[in-house]
């Protein structure tokens, strides 16, 4: 050890090299380093050129791995190209202290519109959402159907829910057609939907769940107690542990509207809404659409954003972007109100339901950013989704380690990195972006 000092030691042999430095060796160090050297020299000077490879890529792989940090916790270690020594510890910390904290519920569902058929489906989508989430806090589980469900069904869906289940028929008065709608005129637009190869054009049944979902599922009595929903579809996956309460969230936050995935919508299938749309913004005048503050401008800028180079041209201001609705949480009071209301009934008299195939998404989304400031809206960033054939999965390193995130954000199925998503538009003209130390 080379060192600027005087210091004598008894098991020392003092070395004066030229100059102020001075060695000193101790004795024992010395002779047992003598001794591996030879022992080294003799040992590698008998290894075959392979072996002398090996032993001395061995040494070479291991010399520097103090640098790297790469320590193990609890038999798991970090990957090689991770250099920061706390991510795990820090994981495993967050994760034990959320669930140390008491799990006070807010006055909430989960909801799943239903068929028999689909319980495959939909018992995967409640092991997901139980195990990933609701374990903790028991929210209760609410299937509805236009059909009575079926025993093995209840059973089933009752057993793998943590909080309680409850099954409603839905009455056939909000289920099918309204009585305005004519049914040879609508044969004729299902026909002409049909051959055109528009997406379940064919399908009478799509478009009553649609109409239900855009004016009906609020309205429904067993909801009557709840003040917020969280829906749920049969065959979802939720890749992530959720860092937090999203029920929670959206009451301390004010918040009235909650997505993950934002995309353009088909117009083949809603050629006509954006002209009733703009029918009630003029008739409305102002008196429940503040367009200084809400998000308007989120679903009709037709302006390239970031490096999405991709041009949408539609037939009319609206741009298609929409939240999608399979998972979307909500506040029950928004569309109880006068306001969603009659946005609602003035769209559903123009037949567009029925007659081409609006879908609740677009009319979910086209409502809440007109009615809603564009700060009651929510992106839920840190929740891995998916729902075939598009995902997302949060792209930061230490939250897919904290939340054991099981997806690949570098996929080309994560759809907040394709042109066709919205995401970006929303963060430039809607609430913006929300990180983690924000919620």
């Amino acid at each position: 050890m080379l060192i600027r000092s005087k210091l004598q030691s008894n098991y020392a042999s003092k070395i004066m090299y030229p100059g102020k430095y001075t060695i000193i060796i101790s004795l024992p160090l010395l002779i047992f380093w003598l001794l591996y050297t030879y022992k080294y020299v003799i040992t590698f000077s008998t290894l075959s050129q392979s072996e002398k490879y090996i032993q001395l890529s061995d040494e070479l792989s291991h010399r520097y791995e103090f640098l790297t940090k790469n320590k193990l916790l609890h038999g798991s270690k970090l990957p090689s190209f991770s250099f920061n020594e706390d991510v795990l510890k820090e994981a495993k910390l967050t994760r034990d202290k959320q669930l140390q904290q008491p799990t006070q519920r807010e006055n909430a569902t989960l909801l799943m519109l239903v068929r028999n058929w689909e319980l495959s489906g939909a018992l995967r989508s409640m092991r997901s959402l139980e195990d990933r989430f609701n374990a903790q806090y028991h929210y209760d589980w609410i299937f509805m159907n236009d059909v009575p469900f079926t025993p093995e069904f209840i059973e089933a869906t009752t057993s793998m829910a943590s909080g309680n289940a409850y099954h409603m028929l839905i009455p056939t008065e909000d289920w099918d057609c309204p009585e305005n709608i004519d049914s040879d005129f609508l044969k004729e637009r299902i026909d002409i939907m049909s051959e055109a190869g528009i997406l379940y054009g064919q399908s009478k049944s799509y478009r009553n769940m649609c109409h239900f979902n855009s004016g009906y599922f609020f309205r429904q009595e067993i909801l009557n107690n709840y003040d917020y929903y969280f829906r749920v579809e049969p065959g979802v996956e939720y890749f992530c542990d959720f860092p937090y309460d999203p029920f929670q969230v959206m009451h301390s936050k004010n918040k009235k509207y909650g997505f993950v995935i934002s995309l353009r919508e088909y117009e083949q299938t809603i050629p006509t809404l954006w002209e009733s749309v703009e029918e009630y913004i003029d008739i409305d005048d102002g008196e429940t659409i503040d367009m200084s503050n809400n998000a308007y401008d989120f679903i009709t800028g037709d302006d390239i954003v970031g490096n999405d180079r991709a041009i949408y041209v539609t037939s009319n201001d609206y741009n298609m972007c929409h939240f999608w609705t399979n998972f979307e949480i909500g506040d029950l009071n928004f569309f109880r109100s006068d306001a969603y209301l009659q946005f609602f009934n003035h769209l559903d008299a123009k037949g567009g339901f029925y007659y081409e195939r609006w879908g609740d998404a677009p009319v979910h989304s086209i409502a809440a950013s007109l009615l809603l400031n564009k700060d009651e809206i929510i992106h839920f960033d840190e929740i891995g989704y998916h729902h075939a054939p598009y995902f997302t999965c949060p792209t930061s390193y230490n939250l897919i380690l904290n939340q054991r995130c099981l997806c690949d954000p570098a996929s080309s199925q994560n759809i907040p990195l394709q042109t066709l998503s919205c995401l970006r538009r929303w963060w430039k003209y809607g609430s913006g972006k929300t990180f983690m130390n924000e919620i």
